[in-house]
């Protein structure tokens, strides 16, 4: 088996700048969403982050994101949304201040893991022009033995439903879903729309992690109404069951209202 955890959406803000879209603790969250994920048994094989790792961009927020992520025991795979800024990330992260794609493809445990970059400067919805879907091509070609994960901030569009910024554009959705057609993909990772959501899309299992900032009213539609909910996913696979997402709820000071033990749970079989 290999196991993985589904983190996005962190939207962090230094405490220090003024936020007038702050609306939840997202500090305390990641605190606490590392410190669950360090605590899983069996330890998850990688950490996957697609994306939003702050809120504005800013040099001193990813600083703050970084030193929290630090604690991570796991590999930590990150990629960008349509929040972050690729010259200030590289800058802070690697060093160097260049406005690369952030695009990168390893192996961890079984799996093949592709990370695309999905922001498109000054748009909320995203894209992927044509050098990232010949990087996705060529990435696919290797290691044909071992299933892919796809990890990319904004999903592919669904056609019956949706705004067209809450995803990629049609275009590249397309040319997404033409590259991942008769591939072993084990499934498609994403965030952006802070929901949870599972769809069988193309034959592809595709995951959405609702993240740590916000969450959406759905029986508010069609205003969208924001209310409290962060989370992660925990993410496990095996060549004979194929994928499980468990969506894991994050709360600092969750309230506790009862607990089975162990023994307990094996007597009622």
């Amino acid at each position: 088996m290999t196991r993985f955890v589904h983190l996005t959406d962190i939207h962090i803000s230094h405490p220090g700048m003024e936020d007038p879209q702050r609306r939840a603790d997202t500090a305390a969250h990641l605190r606490a969403a590392v410190e669950g994920i360090n605590g899983l048994d069996p330890a998850p094989d990688f950490v996957l982050l697609s994306g939003d790792l702050v809120n504005h961009g800013d040099e001193l927020s990813y600083r703050l994101a970084q030193e929290l992520l630090a604690p991570l025991k796991a590999p930590l795979l990150i990629g960008l949304g349509n929040h972050d800024d690729r010259a200030t990330f590289h800058s802070v992260f690697f060093g160097h201040g260049r406005a690369e794609p952030v695009v990168h493809e390893a192996v961890h445990g079984r799996l093949h893991v592709v990370t695309l970059d999905s922001l498109v400067p000054g748009r909320v919805g995203g894209a992927l022009p044509a050098e990232q879907v010949a990087f996705l091509e060529a990435a696919l070609a290797r290691h044909p033995e071992l299933p892919k994960v796809v990890s990319i901030h904004h999903p592919p569009r669904l056609s019956h439903r949706g705004l067209p910024w809450a995803s990629l554009d049609a275009e590249s959705t397309a040319a997404l879903a033409e590259a991942l057609a008769g591939r072993n993909v084990a499934g498609v990772f994403s965030g952006h729309i802070h929901l949870n959501r599972v769809s069988l899309w193309r034959g592809v299992p595709l995951v959405v992690s609702n993240g740590l900032n916000t969450s959406v009213d759905v029986l508010a539609d069609p205003d969208m109404v924001i209310v409290e909910g962060a989370g992660f996913a925990i993410c496990d696979w095996n060549a004979e069951e194929g994928l499980t997402a468990l969506f894991v709820p994050v709360a600092p000071e969750r309230r506790v209202l009862g607990t089975l033990s162990i023994d307990r749970l094996r007597s009622f079989a």
